[in-house]
């Protein structure tokens, strides 16, 4: 693995932006979305809009360069003006091939939008971690590269040059890396997850150590000293901000490891117990049937077996905790 913690959760869950259409508008007007079944994230290219999503108390007032990605599943309304009858988005985009609509003369807005595909288990170690909005300002110091994606992502859309789709594509995944970057630097408030953890300093020093070699037999002392801390307050700090135990943390992300490992590859169980520093293959059986309810052996049977329905028979590992299964 790299020292690279953030890269690798993105990979591990197989995170993959999407641009799937947006529209233009001049004059009054409203669209209200469905609730997501992905993530989704929109930009305002052109002109100010408001936001009012299900559940939030005040709507937002987005302007040119502002970006937002919506977690939860909450439909929600773009409008000119609030006070405007919304239109049904579906209504408005289903038959159009393009995927780009067109209200009025279209000379005031222009908005593009899209989702992030993630991997039906180990996605939810992102979505989890998440709040419901991020909205992130043109007029931030981290929005600074924002302008010149959105600028990319709409000629790209616009030119039809070869190529096109896989360009929009790996802007959109840059698009959405510095959203969560952004949402690092200016949140006031994340919940107990790695993603917090990476953003403090300290802890993820030690955060980069484990992943850059989860296979070492790391000791609390030797984290703290990176962490520049005392054994004792770098243990209750980390656990303050990741939501658990810093060698709970290694454990947990030596089972996902494991867990592709086993789903993707056909190394034998011992071969991968001792890559990640277990020394013998009944500890790590023992360790992996706890995190995950399975033995590895059958984890690897029951994901490489799909049901009528099409879904993975999988338990929900201890690593993809809510804020609220953590704190109770």
């Amino acid at each position: 693995m790299s020292a690279d913690p953030f890269s690798d959760i993105l990979k591990f869950t197989n995170a993959e932006t999407l641009v799937t259409g947006g529209f233009t508008a001049g004059g009054p007007w409203a669209i209200r979305f469905p609730a997501p079944d992905k993530i989704k994230f929109f930009a305002v290219v052109k002109g100010d809009c408001w936001v009012r999503i299900d559940g939030e108390p005040e709507p937002v007032h987005a302007q040119t360069g502002d970006v937002g990605l919506l977690a939860a599943r909450r439909s929600f309304v773009l409008a000119s003006d609030l006070s405007v009858a919304p239109i049904d988005a579906m209504g408005l985009f289903t038959g159009n091939t393009s995927k780009f609509a067109k209200l009025g003369d279209g000379e005031d807005f222009t908005h593009i939008g899209g989702h992030i595909l993630l991997d039906p288990v180990s996605g939810r170690l992102l979505a989890d971690v998440l709040p419901p909005w991020i909205h992130v300002r043109a007029a931030s110091p981290q929005a600074t590269s924002f302008r010149w994606l959105l600028d990319e992502l709409v000629h790209e859309r616009a030119a039809d040059l070869p190529g096109a789709s896989l360009a929009s594509a790996q802007l959109a995944q840059l698009l959405f890396i510095q959203i969560l970057r952004a949402h690092l630097k200016t949140s006031s408030y994340l919940v107990p997850g790695w993603l917090r953890a990476l953003g403090d300093p300290h802890i993820a020093s030690a955060i980069h150590l484990m992943h850059s070699e989860p296979g070492r037999s790391w000791h609390l002392e030797e984290l703290a000293k990176a962490a520049a801390m005392s054994r004792t307050t770098f243990a209750v700090h980390f656990k303050t901000v990741a939501g658990v135990a810093p060698l709970t943390y290694l454990t947990e992300w030596r089972m996902r490891l494991a867990e592709r490992a086993l789903r993707e590859e056909d190394v034998p169980v011992a071969v991968l117990a001792r890559s990640l520093g277990y020394t013998s293959e009944s500890a790590f059986s023992n360790a992996f049937k706890r995190a995950t309810g399975k033995a590895p052996r059958r984890y690897r049977t029951a994901t490489r077996i799909i049901d009528s329905n099409g879904d993975v028979d999988l338990a929900v590992p201890s690593l993809y905790l809510t804020e609220t299964q953590v704190s109770s």
